[in-house]
């Protein structure tokens, strides 16, 4: 029994809005599906979400995969916390506001201190990807 991926499952097609992360909280994902290590989320680009030329900042792009991977290792169900050391970006294109964004996850490796994750984001039909991330991360114990 996994209860954090059954949590997940059961927003598909809804707004994930039971996230244990605030900040996910304030992304507002769709998920639209979850299986073990691998999650797709959905995003629509808000104002608040850009730079000044009107473009998806990338200090979003950059946290919509660190919060997805997280949200992927969470849905492993394990004992204890992950914490990213480093999440590498490669940017692609841009994306605007009210564009709809779809972030798909794999987990690489789950290794017993450090597992590895890699997110790519597309436009909302995959014909063109605006970002993809790898990020390693190092497991914590959780505080009781």
């Amino acid at each position: 029994m996994n209860i954090p991926l059954e949590n997940i499952q059961s927003f598909i097609g809804k707004e994930f809005a039971t996230s244990p992360s605030p900040f996910m909280l304030w992304l507002k994902p769709i998920v639209v599906s979850a299986k073990h290590g691998k999650l797709c989320f959905q995003y629509t680009v808000r104002k608040e979400m850009t730079n000044p030329i009107g473009t998806l900042h990338g200090g979003v792009t950059a946290a919509i995969i660190d919060d997805i991977i997280g949200a992927t290792m969470y849905s492993l169900g394990e004992p204890f916390f992950n914490t990213t050391i480093n999440n590498v970006i490669d940017y692609y294109s841009a994306a605007r506001e009210n564009d709809i964004l779809v972030a798909e996850t794999t987990l690489i490796k789950n290794g017993a201190q450090f597992a590895n994750a890699e997110c790519i984001v597309w436009n909302h039909d995959k014909s063109k990807m605006i970002a993809k991330g790898h990020s390693t991360m190092f497991k914590i114990q959780a505080k009781k």
